[in-house]
């Protein structure tokens, strides 16, 4: 019975060595678990194996971030609207990093270099809207409606598009690098000259899709994927 007691009490204290932190924003998270040599979890948590809160302070400083334990209290992305996205763009504001847009309707809006990294905008409505040269950067647009829209050297590096509708999307020279893109439908998309190295394309819809002078290397694809895309 000691024993089993003894074996309980070793494995509930190896299971909670670990912490897991919480920060205000999901790039703070993400540059302090590598700057920590910590897990991030894709959002804003991060999983440090031993907790040295000098550190952690240290490093939030750094990047003017704040932090708690999880379960010390409620750490979560507020919620932007529509309206405020556009009112703050009008007046000359660009930089929206972190933005909780999800199901937000931006259709046929003129977005053109807005900063939208590590923003959420699942299941968003984005089609028509002049997104070029916008920063979609680790963002997460899973499902996210985009047909139609100018996204032409657009930043989806490590983006989420996983299911999106991506029809008659013109991303000539975006930099796709890593980006998720399984599932999605590129019919009669334009990539001519897009960097899609490393990208996940399986199980993407690439009929009459436009890939001349794009970059593939290293991207996860089935090769009947391809068959009826434009090279």
């Amino acid at each position: 019975m000691k024993n089993i007691i003894s074996i309980g009490w070793n494995s509930w204290l190896k299971r909670h060595k670990e912490s897991i932190l919480l920060f205000d924003s999901i790039a703070a998270a993400s540059e302090i678990a590598l700057m920590l040599n910590g897990q991030w979890d894709g959002c804003n948590g991060v999983i440090i194996a031993k907790c040295d809160e000098i550190a952690v302070n240290t490093a939030s400083l750094l990047l003017e971030a704040t932090w708690c334990y999880q379960g010390a209290s409620k750490a979560v992305l507020d919620r932007v609207t529509a309206d405020e996205i556009l009112r703050r763009y009008a007046i000359g504001e660009r930089n929206f990093v972190n933005a909780n847009l999800r199901c937000a309707v931006l259709a046929s809006v003129n977005l053109s270099g807005i900063n939208l990294s590590y923003a959420k905008l699942s299941w968003a409505d984005l089609s028509q809207a002049n997104l070029s040269k916008a920063d979609f950067t680790a963002a997460d647009l899973s499902q996210a409606n985009l047909s139609g829209a100018d996204l032409i050297s657009a930043y989806l590096m490590r983006t989420n598009l996983k299911g999106a509708d991506l029809q008659q999307v013109s991303l000539r020279g975006a930099n796709l690098t890593s980006a998720c893109l399984s599932e999605v439908n590129l019919t009669h998309a334009d990539l001519t000259g897009a960097n899609l190295a490393l990208a996940d394309l399986r199980g993407a819809n690439f009929h009459e899709c436009n890939l001349r002078g794009a970059n593939l290397t290293g991207a996860l694809f089935i090769e009947s994927d391809l068959a009826f895309a434009l090279q």
